[in-house]
C-alpha cells in the first residue's frame, strides 16, 4: 500500500516510514521541517510543506493518487512550550489539522490514522488508564490532542472518512537499524534530557518528587519507537476490519507496565558505562504524575503487543546518540 505520513521527517514519523518500507508498502512523507530532518526522508518521496497549504497536498495527490491511508504526525509536542505558547500550539495542531482533514476528504481519503497521545487521560488511582477512562487534559499541548479527537469524531459521524485515534505513551528508543532517531538539540522528554546529562557529566534534574507514587516520583509507561512504528503497520494492515463507531476509534499504545522516573534512571545506569547522579527540581508547567495502560485493544483488535524492554529502549537511544553526529552533524556537541 501508499500511505502519506504528514510529519514523517521527525522522531515517530520516519520511524513509521521505515517499517512500512521494511515490510513492502511505500511511504510518501510531508513534513514543513520545523522539527523533522531531511536527512530521515533520503530514498523516499519527500514534500517540503505545511499540513494546511493545500497547494502541495494537491500535487501529492496528483502525483500519488494511489495514497489508501493516511499517517497524521505532524504536530508540536513539548508541554512546557506549549504553556508558554498557547495561541501558536492551537494554530498549530488544531486548526491546522482541521483544513488538512477536510482536503483530506475532498480527496476521497477514508483511512487515517491520528497521532494521539495518553496526556488527555485522567489516571485512577492506581495511575493505570484504558480506552473507558476519564478524559482530563492537563496542557495546552495535550488539550490539543483531545480537541482534535474530539473534533475528528464529530468529523467521521458526517463525512466517509474513519480515523484510528492510537494514544502514545512514552516513545523510547530509535530505529534499531539506526536509520532515525531522536533529532532534537535539546530533548524534551525524560530519555532524551538523560542522554544529555549523562555525555555532559552533569546530575539528572528529576522534575517533581512529590508525586503520590510509590517513590515520589512521575510514572510512565515506556515504549520503544519500533513498537509504536509496528502498531501503525498494523494498524494499516487491519484498518477495514477495526470496529469503528459512528468512523472513530481510539487504541492505546503502551507495554501496559509503570516506571516511575527514578527506577527509569536506575534501569539507565544499568545500561550506561558510567552512572548519573539523580538532583531533585521542581514540576515543570503542565507536567501530571502520568499514567500507563492496562488495556488489551491494542491486542485483541491489532494483534499488536510492545515487544522491546525499557532497556531495549535505552539501549539503542545510546547507540544512536553515539553515531547521530555523523547523521546529523549540526548537531555535534564537540
Amino acid at each position: 500500500m501508499k500511505v502519506l505520513i504528514a510529519g514523517g521527517a521527525g522522531f515517530i514519523g520516519s520511524t513509521i516510514a521505515s517499517c512500512l518500507l521494511d515490510n513492502g508498502h511505500q511511504p510518501v512523507i510531508l513534513d514543513n521541517l520545523v522539527t523533522g530532518r531531511r536527512e530521515f526522508c533520503e530514498g523516499r518521496p519527500f514534500y517540503e510543506g505545511d499540513i494546511a497549504d493545500t497547494a502541495i497536498l494537491d500535487r501529492i495527490f496528483d502525483e500519488h493518487p494511489d495514497v489508501t491511508a493516511v499517517v497524521h504526525c505532524a504536530a508540536l509536542i513539548v508541554v512546557p512550550e506549549s504553556v508558554e505558547r498557547p495561541v501558536h500550539y492551537y494554530r498549530e495542531n488544531v486548526a491546522k489539522t482541521l483544513e488538512f482533514v477536510d482536503h483530506l476528504i475532498g480527496k476521497g481519503v477514508t483511512r487515517l490514522l491520528f497521532s494521539s497521545s495518553a496526556s488527555i487521560y485522567q489516571p485512577g488511582e492506581d495511575f493505570t488508564v484504558d480506552e473507558s477512562s476519564a478524559l482530563t487534559a492537563l496542557s495546552p499541548y495535550a488539550r490539543t490532542k483531545l480537541i482534535v479527537e474530539q473534533m475528528l469524531s464529530d468529523i467521521t459521524a458526517a463525512t466517509p472518512i474513519k480515523v484510528l485515534s492510537l494514544r502514545y505513551f512514552n516513545p523510547i528508543g530509535s530505529d534499531p537499524k539506526m536509520r532515525t532517531g531522536l533529532q532534537l538539540r535539546s530533548p524534551s522528554h525524560a530519555l532524551g534530557k538523560l542522554i544529555e546529562v549523562y555525555r555532559e557529566g552533569k546530575p539528572f534534574p528529576v522534575t517533581g518528587v512529590d508525586y503520590p507514587t510509590r517513590d515520589g516520583s512521575g510514572i510512565r509507561d515506556y515504549v520503544h519507537v519500533w513498537d509504536l512504528a509496528g502498531a501503525h503497520l498494523r494498524a494499516l494492515e487491519v484498518f477495514d476490519t477495526l470496529p469503528f463507531e459512528n468512523g472513530s476509534l481510539a487504541i492505546n499504545l503502551g507495554t501496559g507496565t509503570g516506571t516511575t522516573v527514578l527506577e527509569f534512571v536506575e534501569a539507565f545506569n544499568q545500561v550506561a558505562d558510567r552512572a548519573v547522579e539523580v538532583g531533585h527540581a521542581p514540576r515543570r508547567p503542565g507536567d501530571s504524575a502520568g499514567a500507563y495502560t492496562r488495556s488489551s485493544r491494542a491486542a485483541d483488535l491489532l494483534g499488536w503487543r510492545a515487544e522491546h524492554s525499557v532497556a531495549d529502549g535505552i539501549r539503542d537511544s545510546l547507540n544512536w546518540f553515539a553515531q547521530r553526529e555523523r547523521i546529523l552533524p549540526d548537531l555535534s556537541t564537540r
